[in-house]
């Protein structure tokens, strides 16, 4: 038998008698039915559960169990450091009955003001909060330096232990506080009926999706976002809004603001006076503003690709056009910073030159060191985010806004629930107070990427990250950098974003950092108080400075640090101009500025 009849033979027999199909060419009739109860039963707990995976959280706690089981010095070194306690706060019952003004034996941390009213050194409310204090350092020190437990795992359990403490701490039990029970006494419990009342009407327009009680005082384009303008480009994504020059002559460059659509743009245009971009127009330059439509169902397939190519690159089209001029200054805040940042990447690598610089506002490039965000990103708790947004087709705004209550939890959960509902009062409500009510959706695809590629994988500053299928990389930007980071951030921690001195070669990164938050160091009015800002430029070429070394040498400036803002991006234009027309023959105006997106529920 020649060689092809035996090849022909095998063929007959292969067809003749076909293998038995596999499991995998095969499923199991039940198995999508089983998925997607799966993926269901999981899309509801997650609702219950604010989106915080339970399978994440105790499989954590039973690895800090099994590890501290293994660790019989630990336990030794713990139970030792109770007896410490046990004795240190005897000790100091015994002091204050004979001086009730004795020194507390702890004092909380900086940031705590649980306690600060004159009321808790009073006994016996001295001798509850000082045992509380004492069990929550004991409790820290279980949950730290347990050998074999990762770093990333134990800040998770330390975190969640410390969220459960805080939930029993005396200030929030009114027979507990001196200052709900002084306020019982002097009103004869008026005070806790006008809490229940606050606590029946936030429950109730929770649950009916309105917004907080006093918002309503505040309107987009009434008395937010009024800085004047035009809308002058519209597609699926975005409305991109030129605002009218107040000047004779601008800046020759213009600015494109690529804002977070986390949450609505005006953040940056918030109310006069307290408006960015109203400051920066004043200032002679043309501004213009990305405004992210509000995703619902329909849009579960836009992925972070989509955000890119209709929101920075599609505006810069319109922006260049429009102005005449081959250069835009480029700012982004937040994850528009990280988008903005991705599209300055691949335009770099594509040889796009039309970028005259980049700012950053709390934005990060690496995510290796997010802060306790990082919490709430694990392969179980995305997975979990994941089953949740599938079902519905998008991550609702309060459903996100959960996980960021959570990780300021004595100032935006405890001490209003202490102020609102036990003390019966209301804290007026403000216009960055009435922005943050004005909740926002993200896609689930979209959303899905963000966290997987950029939180999860870290595959921006790894250089895996792909724009038109192919990798880009932050050390390809050249144009200069402007980084501003907030001392107290807790999205995006100074620190992180100070990494992208490592990641970039640009000719020079400036770096500012101001006091104050994620959101309310950014919106740094002129007439802020108590505002400072620290501020360093690094040429090329130049020795790198860690962040604890440049905090030491940066010079400190009292004030707002938009001058400073203004300054930089004036020093690096080309010179004055006469302002360009509000929109073009291709691009006319198509309404007024704030536009429609803004508006969506």
């Amino acid at each position: 038998m020649t060689e092809e009849s035996r090849t022909i033979s095998r063929g007959a027999e292969d067809l003749s008698c076909p293998p038995a199909p596999t499991e995998q060419e095969r499923p199991n009739p039940g198995l999508y039915s089983t998925h997607a109860l799966d993926r269901a039963f999981k899309a509801n707990l997650a609702r219950m559960t604010a989106g915080i995976t339970p399978a994440g959280v105790v499989s954590v706690y039973v690895e800090w169990l099994a590890h501290l089981a293994l660790s019989p010095g630990k336990q030794v070194e713990l139970g030792e450091k109770a007896l410490r306690k046990s004795l240190r706060l005897g000790h100091y019952v015994s002091r204050v009955a004979s001086d009730p003004a004795a020194s507390p034996c702890i004092q909380p941390m900086a940031q705590d003001k649980r306690f600060a009213d004159e009321a808790w050194q009073q006994w016996p409310y001295n001798v509850m909060y000082q045992s509380f204090l004492l069990t929550q350092q004991w409790w820290h020190n279980a949950t730290t330096g347990v050998e074999g437990l990762s770093p990333p795992r134990e800040r998770v359990v330390n975190f969640m232990t410390r969220q459960l403490l805080d939930h029993w701490s005396p200030s929030n039990a009114p027979w507990l506080n001196p200052e709900v029970t002084a306020a019982t006494l002097q009103t004869g419990g008026m005070n806790l009926v006008d809490g229940w009342q606050n606590f029946l009407e936030d429950w109730e327009r929770n649950i009916s999706g309105k917004p907080p009680i006093g918002a309503e005082r505040f309107s987009v384009g009434e008395n937010l976002a009024v800085t004047p303008g035009k809308v002058v480009y519209r597609n699926r994504l975005i409305e991109l809004i030129q605002y009218s020059p107040t000047t004779p002559q601008v800046h020759a460059e213009p600015v494109l603001i690529v804002p977070a659509w986390i949450m609505k743009y005006y953040v940056l245009d918030l109310a006069p006076g307290q408006s960015l971009v109203e400051y920066l127009v004043d200032q002679g330059h043309t501004v213009f503003m990305i405004s992210w439509r509000n995703p619902d169902s329909e849009d579960r397939d836009l992925s972070l690709e989509d955000y890119r190519r209709l929101g920075p690159m599609a505006a810069l089209d319109v922006v260049t056009e429009i102005t005449g001029q081959p250069k835009v200054h480029g700012l982004g805040y937040c994850l528009g910073g990280t988008l903005l940042s991705i599209a300055a990447a691949g335009m770099a690598r594509d040889g796009d030159e039309r970028l005259a610089s980049l700012t950053t506002l709390a934005t990060q490039v690496d995510f290796t060191e997010a802060g306790e965000l990082m919490l709430f990103v694990g392969e179980s708790q995305v997975a979990y985010l994941e089953n949740m947004m599938w079902d519905q087709g998008y991550l609702d705004g309060y459903q996100m806004a959960g996980a960021f209550q959570i990780l300021r939890s004595n100032d935006l959960i405890w001490s209003r629930m202490v102020h609102d509902y036990l003390l019966g009062k209301r804290q007026p409500m403000n216009a960055l107070m009435a922005w943050n009510a004005d909740i926002t959706r993200m896609p689930y695809r979209m959303h899905s990427d963000y966290l997987r590629s950029l939180f999860l994988n870290n595959d921006l500053a790894s250089g895996r990250y792909q724009v038109d299928h192919r990798p880009i990389a932050i050390q390809d930007i050249r144009v200069p950098v402007l980084a501003v980071g907030t001392t107290k951030d807790h999205v995006a921690p100074w620190e992180s974003v100070y990494k992208i001195h490592l990641l970039t070669d640009a000719e020079e990164v400036t770096f500012l950092l101001t006091n104050g938050g994620h959101n309310a160091g950014i919106v740094s009015e002129l007439q802020h108080p108590h505002r400072r800002f620290q501020m360093r430029t690094q040429r090329q070429g130049e020795p790198y400075l860690d962040p604890e070394t440049w905090q030491q040498i940066a010079p400190e400036h009292e004030g707002s640090w938009w001058p400073a803002l203004q300054s930089w991006l004036g020093s690096r234009s080309s010179g004055k101009v006469s302002p360009p027309p509000m929109g073009s023959e291709r691009f006319p105006p198509l309404e007024d500025a704030p536009g429609s997106y803004v508006r969506q529920s």
